[in-house]
Formats: structure tokens, C-alpha cells, sequence
């Protein structure tokens, strides 16, 4: 049984079907990348997956359990935690209080402690801005309050969409350092990114997505090879 499974989901935004016959499965301990160009529908499945958007078809199940239809904080209790594009961390609010809204669902205080230490290791830049409001980060800063907020409810898998977006090169191979990590420490990680490269490099298992449908599947190493991925999202030669 995989950890995540989406059978044959659509999504539709009114009339328009934003993605059709997606399906995708994601093992323990895996890095899946889905990669595609902008508009491809990559967001909109990892929306589908948290519950932040209702799918019109097809079915979604985690440990074997259908989770399409819960509610987004019933997902995350379930065990599923997302980094969204853009990062959405509350400006206004310090660091620390953004990593505590993490760990809403949980009520195992010594436990949640601890876990917040352990995102401060990963994070140590973080632990030197506690008190700092979150808005004043730098965007890389934000990036990493936004992936240890989500840690902090101890996720079995977390839905990472685009952390490299908008970070300048020696950031991006920091992000994805962490990444690596992360999962190095248990947590299986769905991966969206544009820079289709350093995804593919780290990535078990990836997706192609092309017009809201998936086009080709493979292992991080073999679309790195294939054809049709270098010409389209990797650069010619």
C-alpha cells in the first residue's frame, strides 16, 4: 500500500477542467517531484491533496485511508502538512509564534517542544530571530520559518510547493540541502518545483504534468535523460 495514492482526479474551476485523470502514488520515504510548466495544474494537485480545493472526480487515499472530501485541518491531522507557493507565512505574527501555529492540531505540549527544537537545529537561523516579525525575513528566511511551521506538526508527508521561487542560486541549493534532510529524517516529501533540474536530481520518482494531465513518469535519474524532458524544462544539450 503507498503511502499516498490519487486515482483519476479532476479538478475543475467552474467549467474548466484545471486538471483530468491525475493519478500519482507516493511511497514511504520517497522524494516525488511533479514538475511542469506554469498553468500545468502542479499547484492545483497539491490544493487537491491538503483539501484546499474539492475534486469533481477520482479518489484520494493516504495509509490507505480516502481522504478526498475531509477537511484540510482533518488532513493535517491525518498527517499531511504543505509549504504553499508564495510561502503565505503571517507577516504581522514573530517567528516563534509562526512555527506554534504549526502544532495547532496537536496537544502533546513536551512532545511539540521538542519538535521545535529539532526544526531550530535544522533551521539555526531561525532560533537567532524568535522575536523578529516573520514579515521583515528575507525571502530564503521565510522560506524556512514556512517549511518548519508545517515540520512542526509531524507530518508523514509534506506537500512542498515551489520553495525555491524567487531565491537567489546559492539559496536555492541550501532549500534544497533541507530538503534532503528532512527527508533523510523519516518525512516523505511531494515535491512542485520549476527549476526542474535540482528537483529531478533529488527526486525517487517524478511526474510530468502537461496540460492539467500527466505525461510522463519516471525515476528522478531517467527523465533527467529523456528527450522530451531536457528539450522542454531542462534546456537543449
Amino acid at each position: 500500500m503507498s503511502l499516498l495514492e490519487v486515482v483519476d482526479v479532476d479538478v475543475l474551476y467552474g467549467n474548466v477542467r484545471a486538471i483530468q485523470g491525475v493519478s500519482l502514488c507516493v511511497e514511504a520515504g520517497q522524494i516525488v517531484t511533479l514538475i511542469g510548466a506554469n498553468g500545468a495544474g502542479k499547484s492545483t494537485t497539491l490544493n487537491a491533496i491538503s483539501g484546499v480545493l474539492p475534486i469533481s472526480r477520482g479518489a484520494i487515499r493516504f495509509k490507505g485511508q480516502l481522504i478526498s472530501g475531509l477537511a484540510s485541518h482533518g488532513i493535517v491531522r491525518l498527517g499531511i502538512s504543505q509549504v504553499p507557493e508564495g510561502r503565505r507565512i503571517f507577516g504581522k505574527l514573530t517567528v516563534s509564534e509562526n512555527i506554534s501555529l504549526g502544532s495547532f492540531v496537536r496537544n502533546d505540549w513536551h512532545e511539540i517542544q521538542q519538535d521545535r527544537e529539532r526544526v531550530l537545529e535544522l533551521f539555526p537561523r531561525l532560533r537567532e530571530r524568535l522575536r523578529q516579525t516573520a514579515g521583515t525575513l528575507s525571502g530564503g528566511e521565510q522560506q524556512m520559518l514556512a517549511m518548519a511551521r508545517a515540520l512542526v506538526a509531524r507530518p508523514a508527508l509534506i506537500l512542498l510547493d515551489e520553495p525555491s521561487m524567487g531565491l537567489a542560486p546559492m539559496l536555492v541549493e541550501q532549500v534544497f540541502e533541507i530538503i534532503k534532510e528532512i527527508n533523510r529524517q523519516g518525512v516523505t516529501i511531494l515535491l512542485v518545483e520549476q527549476n526542474a533540474f535540482a528537483a529531478l536530481e533529488i527526486a525517487d520518482q517524478a511526474y510530468v504534468l502537461a496540460s492539467g494531465a500527466i505525461s510522463l513518469t519516471g525515476s528522478g535519474a531517467e527523465l533527467l535523460r529523456h528527450e522530451q524532458v531536457i528539450s522542454a524544462y531542462l534546456g537543449e544539450g
